[in-house]
């Protein structure tokens, strides 16, 4: 017979007598190998349903099911023991919510005869187990193949395995959730059935019991012609051409040398050049300039300027709320690192400094890298750093499991550990403070109270010594030329600031599950930074001499839909601050910065460009409006260079930009000066976009421009006005 045995709270553990049977005698059901498996594809523990919130049953159970013990105990223990009832398992309200017998906001899961709803159902009869320890354990999972080439329009399915403890596989197919990185390459269904919708490559990741597995998917295109020779290049255009010869997706041409003078310019030094600098290198018949510019450009002040605003943004460089690092504080660290960049201090330099800094907010510019925090306990400075030096999202690990990752609150604690003893004491200064190594500083696993021991993202723990920073041992780490880890998350930004997109996108987004478009590119150039002994500006120089950034920006109809693969230059909207100050560049006119909040004032001097404000508490309604980061929290994609219809009627339309073109010094002089109509319209098209005009250009503008001598200085206007409202302009192509 069976005996059922009742334990607190509504647990029941079974037994086999003589002379009874159950369903699927001589099978043990258990809760961690069969009944959390079929929770999981079934997405009960999915945000939208369960998942820590509840659900309208009041069954909470762990996000993403990275806590199967809670999940058992919520089953087994919660509710007083209605979701699982030995006695009647048809009873159960588990099986009666997913059965929809009773009223369940997630509908209908299981069929009353489904092989799904027997196995619950003989789950609870035998007793509702946590796990019988016979069986042998998940370890991970395969899909196979992990190579597929496919033409547009077929459909196959995946396979997945799921390897074991005792080294057994399974078939855990109809058990895993799908999802794939791009749909306009390939879908994938709830079975794993893969459709190829478009061209590409596209990543599909199953995962099962937090356990994920890649499959990638390659869609070429047939060109009706032989794919085109394409001129040697260095090693990055070979990397490039191969993979876009591999998808069937032939390269744009080279970009003219108005497009390159005006693309580089804007994005190393985030200015324009002037109309004196255009001329002459579109005069120059040097077939070296473009690589004397680049040498040029990344040795210039104007480089440092820019930089720094990219790192500000990363590092939150703002005096006001949620960091409060106050004004003394923002100069001394913005100035840290501008100078650090116009040095050319190598990169893993700089993040050691930053890592292991102490002393004065007001005198130590590195050590308001722990201080540009609301709250600043350890897990909010372990998540910034992993995010800016390792390109991780560890923040949702705070709270619950990774979606996608097995990364969870244990991996985010052992990460936090490393910050625990960064200590902050007042002085007698107004607003001072200083950072400091504090060995009594601990950090404790709020469920359990034990202390936690600093563990590295890939595992490793350090031996670290009775009163040993452990920040150091960190930072040995995180630049040690054998970690991957840092040297990919470096270079990969640098391609997204110069690109528009990263190897791996976003790019403080990589995880296994988001592998990057072009690994053999990614590995090569992180190679290059470690072997250059982590100077940047050698991977700014190759980039930017590679026939791959130098490409034009007019797509065809063989490569227009290409996004990712680099075939031809990422238009972009140029960013809040480059298009402030490239209005005030051609106008000759500045923006007036300054900030009353906090004490003391900030009131910069005139003439200030928009990309050297070191303040992001300092802002005026034109950046706000054009997208520019609160640094709040350190992801690129708080930065918004997405165009809008409410930035188009600014332009068009606003008080601001046609204050600036009336009042320019530049077109008063212009007006005043013994320059023809050919030549005014001439050094407009210098001064904003780089080249000369066409013939078609300068015979409408000099036609408009001459119809009214007595009104010459407002068409002069009227012609700054409408190419300041060109894309040519606002973009950088």
């Amino acid at each position: 017979m069976l005996l059922l045995i009742a334990l607190g709270g509504g647990a029941w553990v079974c037994a086999q007598g003589g002379g009874g049977s159950v369903e699927g005698q001589g099978r043990h059901v258990d809760f961690l190998h069969d009944v959390r498996p079929l929770m999981d594809s079934l997405g009960c523990n999915a945000a939208a349903c369960h998942g820590s919130a509840g659900g309208g049953s009041g069954l909470g159970l762990s996000l993403f099911g990275a806590d199967p013990k809670a999940d058992y105990a919520a089953l087994t223990r919660a509710g007083r023991g209605r979701y699982v009832d030995p006695l009647d398992p048809t009873q159960s309200l588990v099986l009666q919510k997913a059965c929809e017998m009773v009223s369940h906001q997630g509908g209908k899961l299981l069929a009353p005869i489904g092989d799904e709803y027997r196995l619950l159902e003989q789950w609870i009869a035998q007793g509702a187990v946590w796990s019988d320890p016979n069986r042998p354990d998940l370890k991970s999972i395969e899909v196979s193949p992990a190579d597929w080439t496919f033409k547009k329009g077929q459909s196959q399915a995946l396979s997945v395995t799921g390897v074991l403890s005792d080294g057994s596989r399974l078939d855990v197919t109809n058990r895993c959730r799908f999802l794939t990185s791009d749909p306009q390459v390939a879908t994938v269904d709830k079975a794993g059935t893969i459709r190829a919708v478009g061209f590409g490559q596209s990543t599909i990741v199953a995962t099962y019991l937090r356990k994920a597995a890649l499959a990638r998917v390659m869609v070429p295109q047939d060109l009706p012609w032989p794919f085109p020779q394409v001129q040697a290049g260095g090693p990055i255009d070979d990397l490039v051409t191969a993979k876009l010869r591999q998808l069937g997706i032939p390269p744009s041409d080279l970009c003219s040398d108005e497009v390159f003078l005006r693309r580089v310019y804007l994005d190393v030094t985030g200015m324009l050049p002037t109309p004196d600098q255009a001329k002459a290198f579109l005069a120059d018949k040097n077939p070296a300039k473009r690589s004397g510019l680049i040498d040029d450009l990344l040795q210039g002040e104007a480089f440092a300027d820019f930089w720094a605003l990219k790192w500000g943004d990363l590092l939150r460089v703002k005096s006001e709320y949620p960091s409060n690092l106050w004004p003394n504080a923002v100069q001394a660290y913005y100035r840290w690192i501008r100078d650090s960049i116009r040095r050319n201090k190598p990169i893993d330099r700089f993040a050691r400094e930053l890592l292991v800094s102490s002393g004065s907010d007001f005198r130590s510019g590195p050590a308001n890298y722990y201080r540009a925090f609301l709250k600043r306990d350890p897990q909010d400075l372990s998540d910034a750093t992993s995010l800016v030096f390792l390109g991780e999202r560890l923040g949702c690990a705070r709270c619950h499991a990774h979606p996608m990752e097995s990364w969870n609150q244990a991996v985010n604690l052992g990460m936090a550990a490393f910050f625990a003893k960064v200590g902050y004491k007042k002085t007698l200064e107004w607003k001072e403070e200083v950072v400091y190594f504090n060995p009594k500083g601990e950090l404790r696993d709020p469920a359990t109270g034990e202390l936690v021991r600093p563990t590295f993202l890939d595992g490793g723990s350090p031996k670290l010594e009775p009163g040993q920073d452990p920040r150091i041992a960190f930072a040995d780490w995180l630049t040690d030329p054998n970690n991957p880890l840092f040297s990919r998350a470096m270079v990969n930004r640098v391609w997204f600031w110069l690109m528009g997109r990263g190897i791996v996108h976003e790019p403080d987004d990589m995880r296994p599950t988001n592998p990057p478009a072009n690994p053999e590119l990614l590995d090569y150039l992180a190679k290059q930074l470690v072997d250059h002994r982590y100077d940047l500006r050698h991977v700014y120089r190759l980039i930017l001499n590679s026939r791959t950034y130098q490409l034009s920006s007019a797509g065809s109809q063989w490569n227009a839909f290409d996004q990712a693969y680099l075939s031809h230059y990422q238009v972009r909207r140029l960013p809040a601050e480059v298009l402030l100050d490239a209005i005030g560049q051609v106008t000759q006119t500045s923006e007036p910065f300054s900030s009353r909040v906090p004490e003391p004032y900030t009131v910069l001097p005139e003439g200030h460009r928009a990309v050297e404000v070191s303040d992001g508490s300092i802002g005026t309604p034109f950046l706000e409006l054009f997208g520019r980061p609160t640094r709040d929290a350190g992801y690129e994609s708080d930065r918004d260079n997405r165009s809008s219809v409410v930035q188009a009627l600014h332009m068009l339309n606003s008080r601001h930009v046609q204050s600036k073109i009336s009042s320019s010094p530049r077109l008063r002089q212009w007006s005043k000066s013994k320059l023809t109509d050919g030549q005014v319209v001439e050094e407009i098209y210098l001064s904003a976009l780089s080249r000369y005009p066409t013939a078609q250009e300068r015979q409408t503008t000099v036609d408009y421009m001459g119809k009214d001598p007595k009104s010459r200085a407002q068409a002069m206007e009227d012609v700054v006005w409408s190419v300041f409202n060109t894309k040519e302009f606002l973009f950088n192509h």
